[in-house]
């Protein structure tokens, strides 16, 4: 009987942990396009552009854990899903763009599904909760940077209000919740609204890390910085 309850449990978490990975793909892979689609990019590079966003993130932390081949080249759906999101951007770039800030709510709902994602994978396969916040939050910031680096930008992560950290704060509360033993899906679903919450609050109240400033440059980075989070 105990030996039925663990095998469903894990199977469980394999389901939870795949369809938050899948949906976060998707939003992600959103982002990316999204930016691409600003920058003229051509049907090509907003589609690699949109996989390269959606699933860098997820094969640095299935290759750190020993998950190979990892699962974004490995199952079809990671590609489809992908290549799905920036199709959907290509096309129906006007509309999307209708939004306030498309790509940094894009960015923020992948960054909270990914890292609660990142963090379970790793649990499940044995990593110690420390190191499983620290790969959640890698999981989550890793497309982003990924994103900023192909198109030329310093990674949000460097410059951007709390970012980072909202991620490494939603990995945590599913690192403690799997500790103290609660259910998995209420931990995560936790641990992306916080994160969630976390990195929209910073935008709208700008809240940051204290930044490296020079006097001559300050006030010119500044409104760069503004501008750049708000694209």
């Amino acid at each position: 009987m105990f030996a039925v309850l663990s095998l469903d449990m894990g199977a469980a978490m394999k389901t939870l942990v795949l369809t938050l990975d899948l949906v976060g793909t998707f939003v992600f892979a959103l982002s990316g396009a999204t930016a691409g689609a600003r920058r003229r990019l051509d049907i090509f590079g907003v589609l690699v552009l949109s996989f390269v966003a959606a699933n860098s993130g997820g094969i640095v932390r299935d290759l750190l854990i020993g998950a190979t081949p990892p699962a974004a080249i490995s199952d079809w759906r990671y590609l489809a899903v992908s290549l799905l999101a920036g199709v959907v951007i290509f096309f129906w770039y006007p509309l999307i763009n209708r939004l306030k800030s498309p790509v940094l709510f894009f960015d923020s709902v992948g960054l909270a599904l990914f890292c609660v994602a990142g963090a379970q994978k790793s649990l499940v396969f044995g990593l110690e909760p420390v190191m499983a916040a620290l790969l959640g939050m890698l999981t989550g910031i890793g497309g982003g940077i990924a994103r900023d680096v192909l198109l030329s930008n310093v990674p949000a992560v460097f410059r951007s209000d709390i970012y980072a950290v909202a991620a490494l704060a939603g990995a945590s509360v599913v690192v403690v919740g799997d500790a103290l033993q609660l259910p998995t899906t209420a931990t995560a679903v936790a641990g992306a609204a916080l994160c969630f919450g976390l990195r929209m609050a910073a935008v709208r109240y700008d809240w940051h890390l204290p930044r490296a400033r020079t006097p001559e440059h300050a006030d010119g980075q500044r409104e760069v910085d503004e501008r750049d989070d708000n694209r």
